[in-house]
């Protein structure tokens, strides 16, 4: 059992698996920052001081409406925090647009090495008078000795 697990994971696919989901771990770190620290503050100036991580709907109104969503939250308000939902959302689609362009870069790059190479320049023809195989450069057939530039 231990020799099957360790060909398991000695295995190029499980390691390069495991790297992926590294890198897409520090990947999603750098895309939550910049999506709540970069791309969000700016949209929300612009709409109105607005800001997105801290927008709630206050779904039981009879213990008061709490000033934040912080406040909400200590006090066990019930609430629908849709602003960090479209954090989040947003950075879904950063991700998943990185990974299209990723995807499409290296499906572009494959199809250029998968293609087969150019045939090769022919280099024999037949004779039109013997129909024996000659030099494509040759101007006399060797064989029957007729003139091929006059046949052209």
């Amino acid at each position: 059992m231990w020799k099957e697990f360790r060909d398991f994971i000695a295995r190029g696919s499980v390691l390069d698996l495991a790297v992926a989901v590294i890198l897409g771990a520090a990947f999603g770190k750098i895309v939550t920052t910049l999506v709540e620290g970069i791309l969000m503050p700016p949209i929300g100036l612009l709409i109105g001081r607005v800001d997105f991580g801290s927008l709630f709907l206050t779904l039981d109104r009879s213990r008061g409406i709490p000033a934040s969503l912080a406040d909400a939250k200590a006090g066990g308000i019930p609430v629908i925090a849709f602003g960090q939902f479209l954090n989040d959302v947003l950075g879904f689609l950063i991700v998943a647009l990185a990974v299209f362009l990723i995807v499409r870069q290296v499906n572009r790059i494959k199809r250029a090495f998968d293609q087969p190479p150019a045939p090769a320049a022919p280099t024999t023809k037949e004779c039109p008078f013997c129909i024996s195989t000659i030099p494509v450069r040759a101007q006399r057939c060797p064989q029957c000795t007729s003139n091929l530039t006059t046949a052209s």
